[in-house]
């Protein structure tokens, strides 16, 4: 009796030290959905654009047909292609495939919240990539979609002045980008609507909703350039000198400023 109960007790005990290895990895308590997108969120703070889809994707397993989750899901596929290489076939064909994926979750995001404004800036954002990609006047199709989802995300007003700043910038940039081509011409495709005074009321509506984001200001000091008011552009592209850095591409667009300061002091 007493070698069973001294068997029985080593017995215990080592099952309760394998129970410690084996159970509790998997009862410990499992992330919810508004940490992972915090963490997500960091994620992106911190430039990591790979890093937050996946955290982002794996909230959408927990938390699936989550318009929160596929916004932002949307948005960190355009991160990642907008920095992929473009320059063999086989690069641009991954490129496009990226862009497309943002495309679909934006959709999916606009089918959940067609409520909210940030559901139709991602789609426009996919929309104009994919725009770009192709060559604008050859997808006026979808160049309008992006006018249309814009406008729509600014009657919607809601998101914060953020998410409004940049339902009038990528309108304004549309704007400006479209007016690069002969009025007559683009009107023949559908395109006739673009102005850049349009472009100009758009990127100053941008900054005033959000002041010192280094690309709402650099777009609207080329606009001014664009327009001879070489005074203001002066005064736009010098704010973009003293803006904090917010975004991953803030250094180049930083660069692009100071070239810009130069041309206009030698004439």
């Amino acid at each position: 009796m007493k070698i069973s109960l001294k068997l029985s007790g080593k017995f215990l005990l080592d099952f309760f030290l394998i129970l410690s290895f084996v159970v509790i990895p998997f009862t410990g308590r499992s992330q919810s959905v508004d940490e992972l997108l915090a963490e997500g969120d960091k994620a992106v703070e911190e430039f990591k654009s790979n890093k937050a889809l996946d955290i982002y994707l794996k909230a959408d397993k927990i938390s699936p047909g989550n318009w929160q989750i596929l916004w932002r899901i949307s948005r960190s596929y355009v991160d990642i292609a907008e920095h992929m290489p473009a320059e063999t076939g086989d690069q641009e064909d991954a490129q496009y495939a990226e862009f497309e994926k943002a495309l679909s979750y934006a959709e999916n995001t606009v089918k959940l919240a067609p409520d909210q404004s940030i559901s139709y800036i991602r789609r426009a954002a996919a929309n104009g990539k994919i725009a770009l990609f192709k060559g604008v006047f050859s997808v006026a199709g979808i160049v309008n979609k992006v006018k249309e989802d814009c406008e729509k995300a600014i009657k919607l007003n809601n998101g914060g002045n953020y998410i409004q700043a940049l339902a009038h910038y990528i309108l304004g940039r549309t704007h400006a980008k479209v007016s690069e081509k002969w009025a007559p011409a683009r009107a023949v495709i559908g395109l006739g609507w673009a102005d850049k005074e349009t472009a100009l009321k758009e990127l100053k509506k941008a900054v005033e909703l959000f002041p010192d984001f280094r690309m709402f200001l650099l777009d609207l000091g080329k606009i001014y350039l664009d327009e001879d008011e070489e005074s203001k552009a002066k005064e736009t592209l010098t704010k973009v000198l003293s803006a904090p850095k917010k975004d991953e591409d803030d250094d180049e667009l930083l660069k692009e400023a100071k070239q810009l300061l130069d041309e206009i002091k030698k004439g």
